[in-house]
């Protein structure tokens, strides 16, 4: 168990937010860990789930669509309309 802070978390790539999260949901649901930890655990999990919530909304901002021309061609790009 690492002791990072909320600004350390916020300095991680989604993949590597992504695979901390991984590991700690597996040694959770293996239930080989002591009450502390699993309480230590489950609030860095959180952590890192808001940080990946918060990036993968960033990376769905970002999203264009390709408009088209009548004959196909490319004419630019618009917002991605997620509803």
């Amino acid at each position: 168990m690492t002791n990072e802070t909320p600004a350390a978390v916020s300095g991680l790539t989604f993949e590597e937010a992504l695979k901390q999260l991984e590991d700690i949901v597996g040694r959770l649901e293996r239930g080989d860990v002591a009450l502390e930890e699993s309480i230590e655990l489950y609030a860095r999990g959180d952590q890192l789930r808001r940080h990946c919530d918060k990036l993968l909304k960033s990376a769905e901002a970002k999203v264009e669509k390709i408009q088209l021309t009548q004959d196909g061609a490319a004419a630019g790009t618009a917002p991605l309309d997620v509803k």
